[in-house]
């Protein structure tokens, strides 16, 4: 194993700590940064500013993941010498945007307004940030120089899905910190276990 490889998994398994340190943290109550917003938002969903939210959401939220499977799936069909690529970037996609699944039942957290299921971590935010982190690393091996605008779309469709959900009151801000710390931790540590990380131009 590289070192450069170590420190992914050791920077994977920070962020899944703090993922699980932050969910034991605001799993009996919310703290004040959470509240405060909640205040702020509530009945917001009912209003334009909700409305445009929820419009938002419909993109960028769990239909992410899915189109990215879908176009990898196209890719290894079509270029033959990206199939093994696009199957190791499906699996890390299939595994960060199981985190909230896997997680909602283990925090059980309730959200801020009454709405089906549980809250701790978003759905929508993981689908967001997960379909950024593989869209990342398919721009490093393919198109290195898209990596900086990947990157850049990726951050504000996460802040801006993650503000969404809060505006529409189904989710605390602390939940939506919790996706991205899971889709950070079980990204970064499949990556390297599936060889994807150090990236092609990084140091071994």
């Amino acid at each position: 194993m590289t070192l450069r490889r170590g420190l992914h998994l050791l920077a994977g398994a920070l962020l899944l700590i703090g993922f699980v340190i932050l969910g034991l943290f605001v799993d009996d109550r919310p703290p004040p940064v959470d509240v405060a917003l909640a205040d702020a938002f509530r009945g917001q969903y009912t209003r334009p500013a909700g409305q445009v939210a929820d419009l938002i959401t419909n993109v960028l939220g769990p239909v992410l993941p899915f189109a990215l499977g879908a176009l990898l799936a196209v890719l290894a069909w079509r270029r033959r010498d990206l199939t093994v690529l696009c199957v190791k970037l499906a699996v890390v996609l299939l595994l960060c945007r199981l985190t909230s699944l896997v997680a909602k039942p283990v925090f059980y957290r309730e959200r801020p307004r009454e709405f089906p299921d549980l809250s701790y971590p978003s759905g929508h935010v993981v689908a967001v940030a997960c379909t950024g982190f593989v869209a990342v690393l398919l721009c490093a091996w393919t198109r290195p120089r898209l990596v900086r605008l990947a990157i850049t779309i990726a951050v504000a469709a996460t802040v801006i899905g993650a503000l969404c959900r809060v505006v529409l009151g189904v989710h605390w801000l602390t939940d939506t910190a919790g996706s991205v710390l899971a889709v950070g931790g079980v990204g970064l540590i499949s990556a390297a276990w599936l060889g994807l990380l150090p990236l092609p131009e990084d140091p071994a």
